[in-house]
């Protein structure tokens, strides 16, 4: 195995944390967009049955 690095590897290795930072972000906001959805038809508490 080498352990040599060579000047090309810093750009590949930054455009793969980029490429995966946006992925993560695009996956995570699918997640709550999906969640809200799920949970947006149901009924809110009615203040009334606290007093």
């Amino acid at each position: 195995m080498s352990t040599t690095h060579h000047p090309e590897d810093r750009g590949a290795a930054f455009t793969g944390l980029i490429v995966g930072a946006v992925a993560l972000i695009i996956i995570v906001l699918g997640i709550v967009k999906l969640t809200n959805a799920k949970f947006a038809s149901h009924e809110k508490p009615v203040a009334e049955a606290n007093k």
